[in-house]
């Protein structure tokens, strides 16, 4: 689950978001999986306005409120929204380039991993999005981030995360699923990026259904909901401390 911070050389992500932001183009972003096929991430939206936005994250950013923290920011956009609407969020990176970049956009930016116990703080709104389960990593992790995202949370704060259920990549053609139940969790994926020459390490990566957020998440004292679903089984979810 706790991927370090990265250093320049295994960065692919910060090295496409910095040549972005300083050239104003950017080549391809590949991302490679074990379950899946060679896919690519245009880099222009890592830079998306908020009018460019899904309407899933339009939603959570309109329902974020107090002080937020934004998880893995990335370029910013989140929280760069987040200030022309007049919120105030400190977004947090593993990647120092991209924390480099986001300092540039006037953003209070932090080069921090969410589960460094040295980083403190308390938090109206935690907010995880582009899949911001991912960070996760695998179902077993779930026990540490639930303890974690309580500690950085005020009281009767809560976490906007998005995510999606992947099991419409079992079902069958008369709408049955086959998932084997004995397997690992079907939404627990790994990737590995590359930009240029740059090449990341392989990483884990959880894609979580929202029956199954909800039933590790509630015996740790959150009230959870599905306060957007999208059309394609991704879904926000918020975590309120009860």
């Amino acid at each position: 689950m706790k991927r370090h911070r990265l250093t320049e050389d295994k960065d692919p992500m910060g090295r496409a978001i910095y040549e972005y932001f300083t050239t104003g183009k950017a080549g391809k972003l590949r991302v490679f999986s074990s379950q899946f096929d060679e896919d690519e991430l245009p880099v222009s939206e890592l830079f998306r306005t908020l009018e460019q936005m899904p309407l899933l994250e339009q939603t959570a950013l309109r329902l974020a409120h107090g002080r937020i923290l934004d998880v893995g920011a990335g370029s910013g956009c989140h929280s760069l929204a987040l200030q022309n609407m007049g919120k105030e969020s400190l977004a947090i990176d593993i990647s120092p380039l991209s924390v480099e970049v986001m300092k540039r956009r006037g953003l209070d930016a932090r080069l921090t991993n969410v589960f460094d116990m040295g980083f403190t703080g308390q938090f109206d709104t935690i907010l995880m999005l582009m899949n911001g389960s991912g960070i996760i990593g695998k179902l077993k992790n779930m026990h540490a981030f639930l303890m974690r995202v309580k500690q950085l949370l005020a009281p009767g704060g809560c976490v906007l995360m998005d995510s999606s259920d992947l099991r419409y990549l079992y079902e069958d053609e008369d709408g049955s699923y086959l998932v084997d139940l004995a397997a690992d969790y079907y939404g627990e994926v790994d990737f590995q990026m590359q930009y240029g020459k740059v090449k990341g390490e392989p990483f884990d990566w959880l894609y979580i259904d929202f029956d199954t957020l909800s039933a590790y998440a509630r015996p740790y004292g959150f009230r959870v909901e599905k306060v957007f679903e999208g059309e394609h089984y991704d879904y926000l979810a918020r975590l309120s401390l009860r």
